[in-house]
């Protein structure tokens, strides 16, 4: 487990970003709206911006100590970096770009050849390296940013929202990528988004800024229903995640998929090619509550459920699935619990259609992720 310890203040033009914070990696995420100071911190661990008064240390070495005069500079901090442009040199093809990580891969005691072949072959960059970059798509792009990243040899990696220029299918796509750096690498990553799903995908810990101040920090899932949180991670229509395995696909063309988070307990979806781990999103305003199994409803998905928490002032209900699955956030309109008689650990079904199902993360061969990146 790797430890970062942040204790500065840093002057903004609207306010100051001041963090008294101990992180446990190997993945946090940084969340809050616009403007909240995200970059600013990203940028002064790295050692990138100046004029922050205080600490930062990472494992046993200290990167910023003011008051002993100790700054680290930044190609001296062994850090990968990717931002959300997914910039790269347009004069070389994406072989050179990779490439150019491959001296900070030496001073970092590694071997230069095997991180470039192991990068290519997590992100999947072996039909794009004599493409020339200018051609390249913002999915692909970003993909060989942050090879480029895996390559320098990275003691930490900071991901500046790697996903926030891309369309929505183009993020959906990526996921999977970063899903599988996270689960095949020990490089501890920290993560700017202003995504839900995408920190409840890829952090362990997640800490909220809001105007250069933390709000809170712990699980993203518990953060992200806090009441001070919720309203700006529902701006997009707040999306559960659950683990499942995608089944293989049927033999008739064009027939559902089956999503199966336990034994017993499976997710009906729409025809989708692939097939392996996946994700589902299921947002809450697309869920229903019923206390009684509904009958002759063109849903396809009621599942069995308990009522774990009612917030009826966030006009919220979370309710348990069991077998240590996440709990599922139903939004609801005030007078539901009551109209429902709700209550905490009452038996209630989880109702919602095939087509609310948005699933992340199919693979069509082997354990690598594939995803249309275009």
């Amino acid at each position: 487990m790797s430890h970062l310890e942040i204790r500065i203040r840093l002057p903004l033009d609207r306010f100051d970003l001041e963090l008294d914070q101990e992180l446990e990696l190997p993945s946090t995420g940084i969340f809050g709206p616009s403007g909240a100071g995200k970059t600013s911190l990203l940028e002064t661990l790295a050692g990138l911006r100046r004029g922050a008064q205080g600490l930062i240390r990472f494992q046993d070495e200290i990167w910023l100590d003011t008051d002993r005069g100790r700054f680290v500079p930044p190609e001296r901090r062994g850090i990968g970096w990717t931002s959300q442009d997914g910039l790269l040199f347009p004069h070389l093809d994406v072989q050179g770009n990779l490439r150019t990580a491959s001296e900070r891969a030496r001073r970092s005691g590694s071997d230069p050849e095997h991180l470039m072949s192991e990068a290519v072959e997590l992100l999947e960059l072996a039909p794009l390296l004599h493409r020339d970059v200018t051609t390249l798509s913002g999915g692909e792009r970003q993909r060989v940013a942050l090879g480029r990243a895996l390559c320098s040899g990275p003691r930490l990696l900071l991901l500046d929202e790697p996903l926030a220029s891309l369309d929505l299918p183009s993020r959906r796509g990526l996921l999977p990528y970063l899903r599988h750096i996270r689960g095949q690498l020990t490089v501890p990553m920290v993560l700017i988004s202003h995504d839900p799903v995408e920190v409840q995908a890829l952090c362990d810990h997640l800490l909220v800024l809001k105007q250069g101040q933390a709000v809170t920090d712990g699980d993203p899932r518990r953060v992200l229903t806090d009441p001070e949180v919720f309203p700006t991670a529902d701006r997009a229509g707040f999306e559960n995640l659950l683990p499942g395995r995608l089944s293989p696909a049927p033999s008739t063309a064009g027939a559902p998929r089956t999503v199966m988070l336990r034994e017993g307990l499976e997710i009906i979806t729409e025809p989708l090619p692939g097939e392996g781990e996946v994700l589902v999103g299921l947002r809450a305003n697309d869920l229903l509550l019923a206390t009684e199994r509904p009958r002759g409803l063109s849903a396809r998905n009621v599942l069995p459920a308990r009522v774990g928490d009612i917030r009826p002032d966030q006009g919220l209900v979370s309710v348990e699935l069991g077998d240590g699955l996440p709990s599922v956030l139903v939004q609801v309109v005030e007078p539901t619990p009551g109209h429902l008689g709700l209550e905490i650990a009452k038996p209630v079904f989880l109702v919602f259609k095939a087509t609310a199902c948005r699933v992340y993360g199919a693979q069509d061969r082997g354990h690598q992720p594939r995803a249309a990146i275009r």
